[in-house]
């Protein structure tokens, strides 16, 4: 693995996403999930709720998910490998556009995997709170 992300084919990257165990679905230090009124709507009518209940249950500083005490987002579903997003169909737009026909960042940047892995393990139960 190297810092410098090298160019990839668009819609290689999702291919990675289906093995993925959501590296991206834990906020890191200064980074942010923006949320659109469009996005909050498609999450309240998957849910069966008001946009304002979505926003009262799961929304913090108006436009981001509330998040666990491990960073991630409150829709991540622990216990899985993979497919572990509880609202896929309904995820905001930044995540259905992740990682933008980049190169995935996690598989790119060794500090940012040294980072997430653990929270990942510990989610997945593989991991002691020692």
């Amino acid at each position: 693995m190297t810092d410098a992300a090298q160019p990839a084919e668009p819609g290689l990257n999702k291919i990675f996403c289906n093995y993925c165990p959501a590296f991206c679905c834990y906020r890191l230090e200064g980074s942010i999930l923006l949320l659109t009124a469009t996005d909050i709507n498609r999450l309240a009518r998957h849910l069966g709720l008001s946009d304002g209940e979505v926003r009262r249950r799961y929304i913090e500083h108006r436009n981001t998910f509330k998040v666990r005490e491990d960073g991630s987002c409150v829709f991540l579903a622990n216990g899985r490998l993979s497919k572990r997003c509880s609202v896929h169909e309904a995820r905001p737009q930044q995540c259905r556009d992740f990682p933008f026909d980049d190169p995935c960042p996690y598989l790119q940047r060794e500090d940012l995997l040294a980072e997430i892995y653990p929270r990942v393990e510990k989610s997945m139960g593989l991991q002691s709170d020692e």
